[in-house]
């Protein structure tokens, strides 16, 4: 692992501000929450993300809590931003600009690799966006785990938000932070956001990727390389952006 939360979170407190990180709802710390881990909705998580604001603001008696989420993170902030007055703001890291069906197809098709099983891939897509299960009896076996029966309520779930309406309704200061060398999530994305909200913030990083480390090629190998290396700093930029905003209350005119 990356160790990215972690090394955020320590970077932070060298800024005064300190942080809480939570397991998704059946995972890890949070694993006793729910027997199955799969058996869960973006609002699942939205609603427990409010949970945590309303407990971190009783035990610290702070007027308002930042949520930061990162990736799929950010499309659960989002969404819990529609109900929660008492957010001081919002931090979006590496989060589409778009439904997570066009992202998962636009990555499929990114990968030359991908193209024996891509006609595969993209057809369960659009059935998943249409709100229809996927049969998998002949499906190419790399593809399973993909679309397995377990996560394909869930994907149907996903993939029906769109992050840019949501974004456009958000009333709080929002910070979007995006890396140029990101594989997974584009800048195209996080200029898509900014578009449906231009009084967001947006912090385009050069040379970095989407757990946020420092990639100075577009050699694919050598990025996702990164990914499972805890050693790696974060990259130069990352934790003054969050940390300036946050300081200026989400005011960075």
């Amino acid at each position: 692992m990356a160790s990215t939360y972690r090394l955020l979170a320590e970077g932070l407190a060298t800024h005064g501000i300190a942080s809480v990180r939570i397991d998704k709802r059946g995972l890890f710390g949070s694993h006793a929450a729910v027997a199955d881990p799969n058996c869960v909705t973006i609002d699942d998580y939205a609603a427990d993300v409010r949970a945590w604001v309303s407990t971190i603001r009783g035990l610290t008696g702070a007027p308002c809590v930042w949520v930061l989420g990162h990736s799929e993170g950010g499309l659960v902030a989002l969404v819990a931003a529609q109900d929660a007055p008492d957010l001081c703001g919002l931090i979006l890291v590496a989060t589409a600009g778009r439904p997570l069906g066009a992202v998962l197809r636009e990555q499929l098709q990114s990968n030359p690799a991908n193209a024996p099983i891509l006609d595969e891939a993209l057809s369960a897509i659009t059935q998943l966006e249409a709100g229809r299960r996927v049969d998998l009896t002949g499906m190419h076996p790399a593809l399973l785990p993909l679309f397995s029966p377990a996560v394909q309520d869930f994907l149907i779930n996903q993939f029906s938000f769109d992050p840019a309406r949501l974004i456009a309704t958000c009333r709080q200061p929002v910070l979007i932070v995006q890396g140029q060398r990101d594989i997974q999530i584009g800048p195209s994305d996080a200029e898509g956001l900014w578009r449906a909200n231009p009084a967001a913030r947006l912090a385009v990083l050069p040379d970095t990727n989407h757990v946020l480390k420092t990639v100075a090629s577009d050699d694919r190998t050598a990025n996702i390389a990164t990914y499972s290396d805890p050693g790696l700093p974060l990259a130069p930029g990352v934790v003054d952006a969050i940390a300036t905003f946050i300081a200026s209350g989400g005011d960075l005119r």
